[in-house]
């Protein structure tokens, strides 16, 4: 744990801080001052220089120059693709993904269950020329709104799929799409939907003039949804009617990707006890 032994920091507040700021900077590439970073996250600016001085000096923070912003440091990256690679995920995903990304020539992504959030572990980039969407990987997928994030509750019970939704938050129109369902009725009939075709389509829902498809990944045997595998592109280039052309393929490789997770437990998604995670409920 990252300690200071002078701080009157408990260990758990501590740990909890330290989490806090490392969340706050990797979603802020271009750094913040102490003084954001303490009010963000409603910590003492004390406290906070104590926590930002033990990763600095762990080399997971630096700081620009003296009181200039904090910035983290290539060592999470690091630390995230090595685990990527030790699980297999790029072993057994990457060539899948890419096959997906040539037939569709759109941008593919993975995005793998990690406790009750989705998370964009991988991708591959299938349009070489013209209108790219390439978000980065690593973030979290907001579940109202994404491709990845119906496919995965389609295949829950209602009530699980609600009460994930409602502890994440609704994605709402102002910060990601002007289309994206803003109550449990308005997602409801996109979880219908995607029940009924086995693959989630989302126009203009996650962002401004692209679209996305997904299709759930589950395990071979005990058929609980791992992740989901996403077609992504502009709107003007993935439409309703080629997202639905791209489906059987989507699905293939979703199933491809199943089998895949006896051989690679990076695979194999997170999963916390009680009941959210009921996928027999369709």
């Amino acid at each position: 744990m990252l300690k200071n032994p002078e701080s009157g920091d408990a260990p758990s507040g501590l740990l909890e801080r330290t989490l806090g700021v490392l969340e706050l900077l990797a979603t802020n590439a271009h750094g913040m001052l102490l003084f954001e970073i303490a009010d963000s996250l409603h910590i003492p600016r004390s406290a906070t220089h104590r926590v930002l001085t033990s990763l600095i000096e762990h080399g997971y923070v630096k700081q620009e120059r003296e009181q200039g912003a904090y910035q983290l440091t290539a060592k999470i990256a690091s630390l995230a693709f090595t685990f990527l690679a030790g699980s297999g995920i790029t072993d057994f995903a990457q060539p899948l993904l890419d096959r997906l990304a040539r037939e569709s020539g759109e941008l593919v992504r993975l995005a793998m269950i990690d406790g009750r959030e989705l998370v964009w572990v991988a991708k591959a980039q299938g349009s070489p020329a013209g209108l790219r969407y390439d978000p980065d990987m690593g973030q979290v997928g907001r579940l109202s709104c994404s491709a990845s994030g119906h496919a995965w509750l389609s295949c829950l019970s209602d009530d699980d799929a609600r009460a994930l939704v409602e502890k994440q938050g609704y994605g709402l129109r102002k910060d990601y799409g002007p289309r994206a369902p803003e109550s449990w009725p308005a997602l409801q009939k996109y979880l219908r939907q995607t029940r009924k075709r086995g693959v989630s389509l989302c126009l203009q829902t996650y962002t401004p003039w692209m679209n996305a498809t997904a299709a759930p990944i589950r395990h071979p045997k005990t058929k609980e949804v791992t992740g989901a595998v996403v077609i992504a592109g502009p709107h003007i280039r993935l439409s309703e009617e080629r997202m639905l052309e791209l489906a059987p393929a989507l699905v293939q490789t979703a199933q491809e990707l199943s089998m895949a997770t006896l051989a690679s437990p990076g695979l194999q998604g997170g999963r916390p006890h009680g009941s959210f995670f009921d996928t027999n409920a369709s």
